[in-house]
């Protein structure tokens, strides 16, 4: 697999967007200094990070969406990164860190105004290979832009 790269790093105080950082920490929590507004929702060890893949950000810009990187809620923007291959159980290595995907992100209506009004657009049970993704944290690290990104493999 290609080795790709972290694109953006984002964090927020609760909700969307999700701001670009010049580097976090990553913790089995998620990333210092980001937060959600609804814990049961969002978050927790299997929910620390969310990723997605900024090549899926540009195909929805040229749409015509008013989508940018964080606009979706994902902490880190990947480049590079066989987005299809990125399924639950798939194992990525962000700079030092190490992370596992456990599922598919569902879209929510605060993320709905990124995508003109459609959060289904980014919905894997609509259309699959679109959706963003959640990850647990095997191995705490700095991320920043500009890292290698590296598709391990999968469990």
């Amino acid at each position: 697999m290609p080795e790709g790269r972290i694109a953006q790093v984002n964090v927020s105080r609760g909700g969307v967007p999700k701001l670009p950082v010049p580097r976090a920490r990553l913790t089995p929590l998620g990333l210092e200094g980001d937060a959600v507004r609804l814990p049961k929702i969002h978050g927790g060890p299997d929910r620390a990070l969310c990723l997605y893949a900024l090549e899926r950000i540009d195909v929805l810009r040229a749409e015509g969406h008013p989508v940018f990187p964080g606009a979706l809620g994902e902490n880190v923007t990947l480049q590079g990164i066989p987005w299809d291959a990125v399924l639950p159980g798939a194992r990525l290595r962000l700079g030092d860190a190490q992370v596992e995907v456990t599922r598919f992100a569902t879209p929510c209506a605060t993320t709905a105004p990124y995508v003109s009004g459609d959060a289904r657009r980014f919905d894997q049970a609509h259309r699959p290979g679109w959706s963003r993704v959640y990850a647990r944290v095997l191995r705490e690290g700095v991320l920043e832009p500009g890292m290698p990104a590296l598709f391990m493999d999968r469990t």
